[in-house]
């Protein structure tokens, strides 16, 4: 535990980004309702306690230092992260409360996101706060009330519900085919393969289940989303191997079409998961029980 004599004040943060944005400590008082010298005194403090000169004069302006300009990256995070805490303690238990949800970003966006269609006419007083930043401690640490994430469902400590699996096609705008069909799935690779961060093995495996291999497995551009992946695939950058359900929209409208006619199953699935402690938690059970009524209504699926 860091020594509380090590740790600057609130408002000492405050005060210098104040004045990194104004430039000036006497805007930078009125704006936080201070007297100048208050202010001088903070970042003083402040520059006292770090050991480094935050703010120069030059020709009697004042200029961050490089080592107030990598100080206040963290200082804006440390004061968003403060203000984003306080407003979800001031609504909790309140008239209104907001359930924090993590996903992955291309799920996010294509499955869930049209399924939340209704949700603030049923539940007006549970604010839904939608986050695609993951991490795997996430519910644990109290980042998250749920997440859906893909994969195994086993979590220590967490509920986790199936919700579904998937399967794999490869997929690539229309006019990258050539006239004559393919007769083997490697003449694919004449297309370039679009690669998946997240699943770097799945090129490799596609090919493999249908017994063959080809050196070109891994070769090709690496994207970090499938949205991108999407993306690439219809602008015709190459051909992608994606989740069939996330891209139904693409293949429905003609923007895509299947490259090869095989599509692997994946052995994971994606599973909402909550705290084992939170399972009473009225607003976990009533998002909860939104996700699995939309499970079971096929006209949503």
């Amino acid at each position: 535990m860091l020594n509380k004599r090590h740790l600057p004040s609130i408002t000492a943060l405050q005060c210098f980004e104040a004045v990194t944005r104004h430039l000036s400590f006497t805007r930078a008082a009125e704006e936080l309702n201070l007297t100048q010298s208050a202010v001088s005194k903070q970042v003083a403090q402040l520059e006292e306690l770090l050991q480094h000169l935050l703010f120069r004069r030059v020709r009697r302006r004042l200029q961050l230092t490089p080592a107030g300009d990598l100080y206040l990256v963290e200082v804006r995070k440390i004061l968003t992260q403060v203000e984003m805490s306080t407003h979800t303690l001031r609504s909790y238990g309140g008239e209104t409360e907001v359930l924090r949800v993590s996903t992955p970003s291309t799920f996010g966006a294509r499955w869930l996101v049209p399924r939340l269609k209704g949700w603030r006419l049923r539940y007006p007083h549970i604010h839904l706060d939608l986050c695609n930043e993951q991490q795997a401690d996430d519910l644990l640490q109290g980042r998250s009330d749920l997440a859906f994430y893909f994969g195994q469902g086993a979590r220590p400590g967490t509920e986790c519900l199936k919700l579904f699996g998937e399967e794999l096609v490869a997929v690539c705008a229309p006019s990258s085919l050539p006239e004559m069909p393919y007769t083997d799935p490697t003449q694919l690779t004449e297309l370039v393969l679009l690669q998946n961060a997240s699943r770097p093995q799945a090129w490799h495996e596609w090919f493999e289940n249908q017994g063959y291999r080809t050196d070109h497995s891994y070769h090709g551009p690496r994207f970090d989303t499938f949205y991108m992946c999407i993306r690439a695939a219809q602008v015709g950058c190459g051909v992608a191997l994606l989740p069939r359900f996330l891209v139904e929209e693409e293949l429905a409208d003609g923007k895509l079409v299947v490259a090869w006619p095989y599509s692997m199953p994946s052995p994971d699935a994606y599973y909402l998961a909550y705290p084992e402690h939170s399972a009473g938690v009225p607003k976990v059970q009533a998002f909860v029980a939104w996700i699995m009524a939309q499970l079971n209504d096929p006209q949503t699926l």
